[in-house]
């Protein structure tokens, strides 16, 4: 089928899937008032890949049919093949601004990883490797898109699954029968999954003895007979893109998927029951490496709209030459050119793996990931300083052409520009610093790479640290040889 159109993706959500929304269910997801605008935005995504300005960028050819496949899916084995997964991620980073975080090039991404080590999926069961690799292909072939489910619900987080006094209220394997395996209990954080194609499903790594029957790997369509998809409120309200820019846009829902005694088929299990493997799966991939090096990639898009609208607010009311609003804007200018220099870096330091791959520095990228959740609070915190006041007091875009449209025009001015420009401006910035949308987006980029503690301990775990106390050991031997050198002279003065 090769790369699919906005219209393709659109009329592919159109297959019945149980859907709710607010207590009611979702007759069709590309129509509620709630979703279509995400729908519209995702599917302006894989319509740029039939622009033939971006068809070198967005696509490559299949290995298998020749056709223009996702440059997402492209597995790397060169750093021009990470540039050239970079300049696509960033091409449709900047389509959203950085503001749809589980854009399919996320997933795309996490499938190509997986597909890449049939053989530790063979180590479960010698039929899992070749299913990871037919999945890849027949998603990457149908251009399809997903959403992951891999945390576990808020129910007692001091026990483990197994611990759990309802023991199917984790996602736990009911029974095998002869056509696959029967799940029921629940998955969380499933964001964008009202309209996207299919779910991956993989445990988190913290299972432990007893907790065989959580651990399964696997992947279903949406519309698959007893999932349902629980939406949190909506962000996107329908009212005025003028007024809620953002969040009239790019509100991607997020979800909890229940699973009925669902079934999945033989040929979309991953993994089964094998406790030791889906703990240690993503490290032994580098599977958060992978998708750092596209998630950088668009916290750099959002860093640097975040930017824009920094500067152009201090040139909207001029106070671009106050010398503290000039270290609020250079602190800004840092972060962003920390987050570039990791990004480049991880690419220059990539490693070629055993397999063929070849992975971005992992550290370098892990900087990001540990930096990124600290960095975008701050960023907001600085919008809210530099815009202050004004950021509440800025009327709805009905004002502007009613009653009080005069009065509006003349004291909502900027210093340079009409009010109009003004008010578009701060509503834009209020949509990240003050309404619904905002804070979502806050608490997605706070954990958006999972536990900053483990996060941060991981880096040193994992970091390679003899070169650095190697340093120190020689420095302390040549002091040593230095004192004796010096005892010795003086001993011979004498």
């Amino acid at each position: 089928m090769a790369i699919r159109s906005g219209i393709d993706y659109i009329n592919g959500l159109r297959d019945g899937r149980e859907v709710w929304i607010g207590g009611e269910r979702v007759k069709d997801v590309t129509t509620h008032p709630a979703l279509k605008h995400g729908v519209e935005s995702i599917a302006n995504l894989y319509d740029m890949q039939h622009d033939p300005k971006y068809r070198d960028i967005l696509t490559y050819e299949s290995p298998v049919t020749g056709e223009r496949v996702g440059m997402s899916f492209l597995a790397p084995k060169s750093v021009e093949d990470l540039i050239r997964r970079r300049n696509a991620c960033r091409l449709w980073a900047d389509a959203t601004h950085g503001m749809m975080g589980r854009s399919p090039d996320f997933l795309n991404t996490t499938l190509m990883v997986l597909a890449s080590y049939p053989e530790y999926f063979n180590q479960c069961d010698p039929r899992f490797g070749q299913n990871i690799v037919e999945y890849y292909q027949y998603v990457r072939e149908n251009d399809l898109s997903l959403t992951h489910a891999i945390v576990d619900p808020q129910i007692d987080r001091s026990k483990q699954p197994h611990e759990q006094a309802d023991p199917y209220t984790y996602l736990g394997v009911v029974r095998e029968t002869s056509d696959g395996l029967i799940l029921r209990g629940a998955k969380m954080l499933a964001t964008l999954a009202p309209y996207t194609d299919e779910v991956i499903v993989y445990p988190f790594p913290n299972l432990r003895k007893g907790d065989e029957k959580y651990a399964a790997a696997f992947a279903i369509p949406l519309n698959t007979s007893g999932l349902k998809i629980i939406c949190r409120e909506p962000l996107d309200l329908s009212r005025g893109l003028i007024d809620h820019p953002l969040g009239g846009r790019f509100d991607e829902m997020d979800a909890v998927l229940i699973f009925d005694d669902v079934l999945v088929p033989w040929e979309r299990v991953f993994l089964k029951g094998n406790v030791d493997l889906s703990t240690r799966m993503q490290i032994a991939l580098h599977l958060p490496t992978f998708t750092a090096h596209q998630t950088s990639i668009r916290a750099l898009a959002k860093t640097d709209f975040l930017l824009g609208i920094a500067f152009l607010i201090a040139e909207y009311i001029d106070i671009k030459d106050f010398l503290h609003v000039q270290e609020k804007l250079g602190e800004m200018i840092t972060m962003r050119e920390t987050i570039n220099a990791c990004i480049r870096a991880s690419e220059s330091d990539a490693v070629y793996l055993k397999n063929g791959l070849i992975r971005p520095s992992d550290q370098a990228l892990q900087a990001v990931r540990i930096w990124f959740p600290k960095f975008y609070p701050r960023m907001i915190e600085i919008l809210q300083l530099i815009g202050a006041g004004g950021l509440m007091m800025t009327p709805s875009q009905h004002d502007l052409t009613g009653i009080m449209s005069e009065d509006i025009k003349k004291y909502y001015r900027g210093a340079h520009v009409s009010a109009e420009d003004r008010i578009g401006l701060f509503k834009l910035a209020w949509d990240l610093v003050g309404d619904g949308f905002g804070s979502r987006q806050l608490l997605y980029e706070r954990y958006y790479a999972g536990d900053p503690v483990r996060l941060t301990a991981r880096s040193y775990l994992t970091y390679d640290r003899e070169p650095y106390m190697d340093i120190v050991r020689d420095f302390l031997d040549e002091t040593r040889q230095l004192q004796y050198r010096r005892e010795s002279n003086l001993r011979a003065a004498k």
